[in-house]
């Protein structure tokens, strides 16, 4: 038996920001997402909200259209509201499809923007710098499972690998049900 690995690739919101990685990465792009295990382009979006970022984004963008491919887009640890609010303008003025979007990172100030353009919406479980179990169902409590997805990260920081399962419980503590709780953590992702 072995392992399927399947995976999403992107230049990284933190790596828009260096021209030369970025175009790099641009010009080799598609020959990796014309490859079978290549689900999903992403994380992109911003980090800074730079204009350098913006250009990386909407190309990405593009080339996501171009191959109908679902994109995971990151909205930005500072500046979140504006970044998020700057990300549907671009992807309205981009008439793009909604429905192979994931709009990630969402918090308490971003939700509600974010479901309203038919995208999903991921929350992200993360110590200390994203929300906490306790904050993601009190969301969920607040605005429904519709489009909704549960996710952790690993990545720049400290990380908790348990992060969803620990808010499958919370969500059990807070009255949802079994398969509220496979909604959002299996079947809308």
């Amino acid at each position: 038996f072995g392992i399927d690995h399947f995976c999403a690739i992107s230049i990284n919101p933190k790596e828009a920001n260096d021209s030369q990685l970025a175009n790099d990465g641009l010009d080799v792009i598609e020959d990796y997402l014309i490859q079978d295990s290549v689900v999903a382009l992403g994380e992109i979006g911003f980090d800074l909200v730079t204009k350098k970022e913006e250009d990386i984004f909407i190309k990405q963008l593009l080339i996501s259209e171009k191959y109908k491919i679902p994109v995971i887009i990151h909205t930005p640890h500072v500046n979140k509201l504006a970044g998020t609010l700057k990300t549907i303008e671009i992807i309205e003025n981009l008439g793009l499809d909604t429905s192979k979007i994931i709009i990630d990172h969402n918090n308490e100030d971003t939700i509600e923007i974010a479901l309203s353009t038919g995208a999903y919406c991921g929350l992200t479980v993360y110590p200390n710098t994203k929300l906490s179990p306790f904050r993601a169902v009190n969301i969920m409590k607040k605005f429904g499972l519709e489009k909704i997805l549960v996710n952790s990260s690993a990545d720049w920081g400290q990380s908790d690998p348990l992060s969803v399962p620990k808010t499958s419980i919370e969500m059990r503590k807070n009255g949802f049900s079994e398969n509220e709780i496979e909604k959002v953590l299996y079947s809308n992702p």
